[in-house]
């Protein structure tokens, strides 16, 4: 006999293991069954498991496993990304924490093999986390990132790229973090709204230049009045860059310095000479409408540098301090000051000197390293880049003619967007772990990029005609670019192998919104150019999970939810639920409540399948669904049929809340809710015939709705499964994970049984209904009478008068001509029923209580449309915050208007 309650915690990890051992997570073999494959997101090799993890992983899951009960050769191959940033940094803290020396103490062979160590010890913690939530990925076939294969393909694809003239050096701009002295991606960098200045500056007139300021405007904004000025003022959040300039923007119309254009000023502290130049870019309706201009230190800038031929002049080091390395006009005194100490002294001064006009306070966004936490520099310096413009074309083409399409569709604009803006993509980091680029220089600076340092020293050679000292770049690639691999890379390319002619390109892809440009599109980019086919037929894009109230969840905030946490109480089943019914939506709002309530879930179907085994419901041996004569039998044979249809045909949408919901439906409304309700006098009455026929249909469904769950909720249906096998005939599948899914003909949809039960099914529902609103107490009886019935509902009254009478808690049942007195009457499907009421109910006692209650629904609804009725209110609050007073409103309407029917209802009873 099953236990009373699933327990998770004993179960789960026992399951998991037999599923390994069985080598089901596995391909089939069998070379005509056809392909499925996914590759999984590498997960950061440093992560834990964290809410968004639970649900993409969820989805793939659900992916895999219903493809696998489908027959086909499912590959769900897993891995992990080296995270060069992190990774180096978490072996850092621990060797600062331990007391031994840093990395620059140790030297680069030293330091890359600690981190090995630390992977070899500490590396595979969310690979196992995977496994709690139930991920059946091909673990014999797990890849990292810098493993020896993935490594050959790294250095294949930069050489190749290279030659094709798609990879070159170049002096940019880019994303610098001081404190780890490299260049970071954009995703890497937190833009954190702070408090902070402008600073307005007074740049003097060079050559005696003057001007007429207007100081004074009418009404229509036409000066009025002018003054002479010999200075032109510029504001800045960052004054520590004007050690920079090389230029003031005015905009090409904005008469109050169409004069200026051409003319030049000299640069405060430096004494620098620096032009005024045209450029839409200046604003003339914020500050003064002129902009300092240093192309070295921010990215607009440097593209009005590029545009008006200014010099772009580095004046910070690596470390973010101030250097004249590239302006040698820069006072040595403030050489090797650090940029913020140097903010000060220059604000200082420019109060001391008297060009300091105005500080104005602001708020406004500073971008961060996401794991440093130091104030991001745009920074010019040499960098490796891929020509990202000419690689994207064919991206383009492919979703545009849909040989990759994206769900939801909506999601393609965005990729679009950036591809058909996209900048040069800076691939090198100044990191130690990592690919590191096989790129070696000669002596006089000559660049030999090749896949080994033989090859190298060859070239080097042929180059100079003699044996030549070569060093090898020290930098290492950008993570993604590694990434950009992963769906041939690690089906073994670049060898022919035989899991690249079978798996590639991959079915699905899912993945969340904020890597469709940093890893979906170049995905796309490097699989087009060097398989000359897309790396994935589909792109399903899951939401961003946040809190109850729509906010993102943040340690600080204290809303986050740990999956883990949840597994270890609630158990995988519910969180898997729970990720699959909400992901319909870009923010999923998610509560701990929401995970309990789907736990019930799980205990219903454990309660069913217990209640169907003290019923002595088992397999039989032969028995074919097909034949049953029972309409409760049909009916749920044609149920179950369309459940399987719906489920089916949502998974393979990419339509998981869908599959959910279609999967509760089923199994609690129907299966549970109401044919375990109609069997229940079948098991215990006297019909033979119909009881052992029930019996094997109920164990029949049972399985067949096991099979349905499975991929949503795989640890207690694989429990079930297991614990009901010895129940009647053997099965043909020792366990659920491998077991065929269900194959229902459309002969199983009986509409005949559908529509009697159906009728049955709306009869007793507006029985308890009615029984709810007029607080008919539980232990009453009242008389029921169907007035003037026709034929067939006279006839289904006959069969179904023990059912009626039993489900909807009545006394008698009769037919009528007219509905007695003191009786309410109700229509269900299309015929008259009336329940008597009259003395069992307190009809002035009702009256008042429908009264009071319809009285405090007036009163919600007079507060919320008082709330949405505010434009303040509706304008100010957080969009959430809006529908969810929307919703109540309309909840509050929808219960008035049920009070009251049942008020007029009243009427008849007396």
């Amino acid at each position: 006999m099953l236990d009373k309650t699933f327990d998770p915690t004993a179960a789960e990890p026992r399951i998991y293991a037999r599923w390994e051992e069985s080598g089901l997570f596995a391909p089939k073999t069998d070379g005509a069954a056809e392909a499925y494959s996914i590759v999984i997101p590498p997960p950061n090799v440093t992560g834990s498991l964290h809410i968004g993890h639970a649900l993409n992983n969820t989805l793939q899951d659900i992916l895999a496993r219903y493809h696998r009960m489908k027959g086909k050769a499912v590959l769900w191959l897993p891995g992990t990304d080296h995270a060069g940033i992190a990774t180096q940094m978490v072996v850092e803290r621990q060797l600062a924490a331990a007391g031994n020396v840093g990395r620059r103490d140790m030297g680069r062979d030293a330091f890359v093999a600690k981190v090995w160590e630390w992977k070899a010890e500490s590396g595979g913690t969310i690979v196992r986390q995977l496994r709690r939530l139930g991920a059946s990925c091909d673990w014999s076939r797990e890849r990292f990132t810098l493993d020896e294969g993935l490594n050959a393909a790294v250095r294949k694809v930069f050489v190749q790229l290279h030659r094709d003239g798609l990879i070159y050096r170049d002096k940019r701009l880019v994303n610098w973090d001081p404190h780890f002295q490299t260049a970071i991606s954009d995703l890497e960098v937190e833009q954190r709204e702070m408090d902070g200045h402008y600073w307005h500056f007074a740049y003097p007139l060079a050559d005696g230049v003057t001007y007429e300021h207007p100081v004074a405007y009418d009404g229509d904004g036409q000066p009025t009045g002018y003054e002479t000025r010999d200075y032109i003022v510029v504001a800045t959040t960052r004054p520590e860059t004007m050690l920079g300039d090389t230029g003031v923007a005015v905009h090409p119309d904005d008469a109050r310095y169409a004069g200026l254009v051409g003319k030049f000023v000299t640069l405060p502290i430096v004494g620098r000479r620096i032009p005024i130049v045209a450029d839409d870019y200046a604003d003339p309706a914020k500050g003064s409408g002129a902009v300092k201009i240093t192309p070295a230190h921010d990215f607009n800038d440097f593209q009005v540098g590029k545009r008006a031929g200014l010099a772009a002049l580095n004046v910070m080091d690596a470390f973010g301090r101030i250097t004249a390395a590239d302006a040698p006009d820069v006072p040595a005194e403030y050489e090797g000051m650090d940029r913020f100490a140097a903010r000060k002294a220059i604000v200082a001064r420019a109060e001391a000197e008297g060009w300091l006009k105005e500080i104005e306070k602001t708020r406004h966004v500073i971008p961060h390293g996401d794991r440093s936490g130091v104030v991001i520099e745009p920074w010019l310096t040499d960098q490796w880049y891929v020509d990202a413009h000419t690689m994207a074309q064919p991206a383009i083409r492919a979703v545009e003619q849909g040989d990759t399409v994206f769900e939801p569709k909506s999601y393609e604009k965005i990729y679009f967007e950036w591809l058909r803006n996209i900048e040069p993509w800076c691939i090198s980091r100044q990191l130690w772990w990592g690919h590191r680029i096989p790129a070696w220089y000669g002596p006089d600076g000559t660049i030999f990029v090749e896949e080994n340092e033989d090859d190298a020293r060859a070239a080097a050679r042929h180059h100079y005609g003699a044996e030549t000292p070569l060093n090898q770049d020290e930098d290492v690639l950008d993570t993604w670019f590694s990434s950009a691999l992963w769906p041939f890379s690690t089906m073994g390319w670049p060898d022919d192998t035989e899991d690249l002619r079978r798996f590639y390109p991959t079915s699905d892809l899912v993945t969340a919104a904020d890597i469709i440009f940093f890893w979906v599109a170049r995905m796309m980019m490097m699989g087009l150019h060097f398989m000359d086919e897309v790396p994935f037929r589909r792109v399903i894009i899951n939401g961003l999970v946040r809190d109850e109230k729509g906010q993102k969840m943040s340690k600080s905030k204290g809303n986050v939810i740990d999956p883990l946490g949840i597994i270890d109480e609630l158990g995988a089943d519910p969180l898997r639920f729970t990720m699959a019914i909400l992901s319909g939506t870009r923010d999923i709002k998610l509560s701990r409540q929401r995970i309990e309530g789907y736990r019930n879930f799980g205990t219903k179907l454990w309660n069913a399948a217990r209640f169907a085994q003290m019923n002595e419901a088992r397999r039989v041996e032969g028995f074919d669904p097909a034949n049953v004569e029972q309409t409760i039998n049909r009916w749920i044979r044609g149920e179950l049929t369309k459940a399987e249809r719906g489920v089916s045909e949502a998974i393979e949408g990419g339509r998981f809340d869908d599959a959910a919901s279609a999967l509760y439906r089923f199994v609690w409304n129907v299966f549970c809710d109401w044919y375990l309700e109609l069997a229940k006098p079948v098991f215990m009455g006297s019909d033979e015939v119909a009881r052992t026929e029930t019996r094997a249909m109920t164990a029949w469904t049972l399985d067949q709705t096991l099979k349905l769950m499975h991929p949503v909720m795989p640890f207690i249906t694989e429990e079930l499964w297991d614990k009901l096998a010895g129940e009647g005939a053997p099965r043909a599948e020792a366990a659920l994970i491998g077991a065929a899914w269900p194959d229902l003909p459309d002969a199983f949809i009986d509409s005949g049984a559908g529509a009697e039960i159906g009728w049955l099914v709306d009869l007793v529902t507006e029985i308890r209904q009615l029984r709810a609103e007029m607080n008919v107490p539980p232990s009453a009886k009242p008389p029921l009478a169907f007035v003037a019935p026709d034929v067939v509902t006279a006839e289904r009254v006959a069969r179904h008068r023990d059912l009626i009478l039993t489900l909807g808690r009545a006394g008698v049942l009769t037919t009528v001509d007219a509905a007695p007195n003191g009786a309410v009457t109700f229509v269900s499907g299309g015929a008259t029923a009336a329940l008597s009421l009259a003395g069992i109910i307190d009809v002035t006692a009702e009256r008042t209580r429908l009264t009071k209650e319809i009285a405090a629904f007036d009163s919600d609804i007079g507060h919320v449309n008082k709330k949405l009725g505010n434009p303040n209110f509706v304008d100010r609050a957080a969009p959430e915050v809006v529908d969810e007073q929307r919703q109540k409103l309309a909840e509050a309407e929808a219960g008035k208007a049920k009070l009251q029917a049942a008020l007029a209802r009243l009427d008849a009873v007396g």
